[in-house]
This record gives C-alpha cells, sequence and structure tokens, in this order.
C-alpha cells in the first residue's frame, strides 16, 4: 500500500464534513485492535501543534485501549458509500468488548507509519495521533441545552445518549495521508 502524504490545510475542509456523518477511530493494544464510530471532534492547533481532539465516554471500551496505549488513528472516508455506511453504522453499534468490529466488517488494517496503531484501508484519509492531554468534561459546566446528550438513565455500555460524561483526548497529529493502492 502506497501512503500519499497530504498538508492539513487541503483536507480541514473534508475531516469536517465526514465528521458528523461518522468517521472512525482506531486504536490498538498488546491484545486487541479496535475502532469505534465518532461524530465528535475538533481539529485545530494546540500549544503550536495540529490536533485533534476525540471525545470518548468513560465506561467505553475505547477509553481502556487509550489508557493503554496512547495513540490513534482517525479513519476518514474519501467518499461516503453503501460500504462506507455499513462500517460506520456497524462500528457505532456494538463494542469492542463484545464484538471483534475489525473482523466483523472486514476492515483492511495498514501498519502506522509513526504511531502503533493501524489506519484503515476502506476509510483512507488518515490522521496519525499521539495523545498529549486528557480531560475529563465536567457534566456541572456544560450548558443546560446540551442536558439530552446525558441521560441520568443510561450509562455508557449503552449505545446513544448515556449519562458519563466524555474525556477529551487531544492527540497531536503527527502523520496524515490517504492510503492508495
Amino acid at each position: 500500500m502506497n501512503r500519499k502524504p497530504v498538508e492539513l490545510k487541503d483536507i480541514a475542509g473534508k475531516i469536517v464534513e465526514e465528521l458528523p456523518k461518522g468517521i472512525l477511530l482506531t486504536t490498538k493494544t498488546a491484545d486487541k485492535v479496535d475502532t469505534m464510530t465518532i461524530g465528535w471532534g475538533t481539529l485545530g492547533i494546540e500549544w503550536g501543534k495540529p490536533v485533534f481532539a476525540a471525545y470518548i465516554r468513560e465506561g467505553r471500551f475505547t477509553r481502556g485501549q487509550l489508557d493503554k496505549n496512547p495513540v490513534f488513528t482517525v479513519n476518514i472516508p474519501t467518499a461516503r458509500t453503501a460500504d462506507v455506511r455499513k462500517i460506520v453504522g456497524r462500528c457505532g453499534s456494538c463494542s469492542g468488548r463484545d464484538v471483534d468490529k475489525i473482523a466483523d466488517t472486514g476492515l483492511t488494517l495498514v501498519d502506522g507509519e509513526k504511531v502503533d496503531a493501524p489506519a484503515v484501508k476502506e476509510l483512507p484519509l488518515t490522521l496519525e495521533c499521539r495523545v498529549v492531554f486528557r480531560q475529563r468534561q465536567e457534566l456541572g459546566l456544560i450548558d443546560s441545552q446540551f442536558d439530552g446528550f446525558y441521560p441520568p438513565d443510561k450509562d455508557s455500555t449503552v449505545c446513544g445518549a448515556n449519562k458519563d460524561a466524555h474525556i477529551a483526548y487531544y492527540g497531536e497529529i503527527v502523520d496524515a495521508y490517504i492510503i492508495e493502492d
């Protein structure tokens, strides 16, 4: 597989366009590679470095993955096909605790260049990120208009809105490319 380097300024619009439709965040530990669908994230500059901030609920399987190995890839489609919709739908509706989502969806993993987490060929626009900061969001400080995202009766093992706060994982973007055949 070839990787075509890309400049963040040239792909920022594509990332912002695709994020609310669902993209993948992929992690790896010694015993498991997992991916999850995310629809929230922030692309920007912190401490003079390009970063992608991902918001992961406290009880999610991915949180444990990131705590064990604080690197991840962000995997963005270059075209929104039926296959991509199916992949994003499945990876957002089950937990890596219970399902091997990589095998279940037939994803093709490509070793990371600069981080020990793989890219996903089927969503070829890739950001490789190294966690440089993490912080739990304080629910009491979030504007009340967003209370519906945190109902008190659902823990984060349930898909959809949960009572759990998010942890913001700020990943310094250490590489960006498109996987080509």
